[in-house]
């Protein structure tokens, strides 16, 4: 009977210890991390269309490219669909983005926000990942200037910098 006893005490202490680890490891796993990055973005595409209410307003649908360098030397390209409410100076603008890296893992996020005379900052949430970022969860924060739209261009030119705080599930018990 005290072997019995013994048998479950023990199971029941190897049972708490598995518990401890297990939530040290996962709260290991979604560690917050930041990433920083530069950028330099370009119209792939844009069409137009004026709104008849006021001179200067008009409606937008843009693609756009970007090249992008991290901190830690990685560099990725990104795809954004872009679509705007434009007066004069000023924009209200919707961003679906993806940034595809060397390793074929991607990050998937959504922006709203507003640029004023060529000057934009903006607060985007990740909504999803592939690959190493599978499960990623954060939001990032981007500085951009944008160039003057020079004759023949579909739209206007852009640079600027980002922060992109983040976690990323476990991918295994050892991970």
């Amino acid at each position: 009977m005290a072997t019995k006893k013994s048998l479950w005490v023990l199971l029941n202490i190897l049972f708490i210890v598995g518990l401890v680890l297990g939530s040290t490891i996962q709260a290991e796993a979604q560690e917050q991390k930041t990433m920083k990055y530069k950028f330099y973005t370009w119209v792939v595409k844009a069409e137009t269309v004026p709104v008849d209410d006021v001179e200067g307003h008009n409606v937008a649908l843009q693609v756009r490219g970007s090249f992008v360098v991290y901190e830690n030397g990685e560099v990725a390209t990104a795809r954004a669909v872009v679509s705007s409410d434009r007066m004069k100076l000023s924009s209200q603008f919707m961003q679906y983005s993806t940034t595809t890296f060397e390793d074929g893992s991607t990050i998937s996020s959504k922006t709203q926000g507003t640029r004023e005379g060529g000057v934009g900052g903006w607060t985007t949430e990740i909504i999803k990942g592939t690959g190493r970022f599978e499960g990623i969860k954060g939001t990032v924060t981007t500085k951009a200037k944008y160039l003057p739209l020079e004759k023949g261009e579909a739209g206007t030119k852009g640079y600027g910098e980002g922060t992109m705080t983040y976690t990323v599930p476990s991918k295994g018990f050892l991970k």
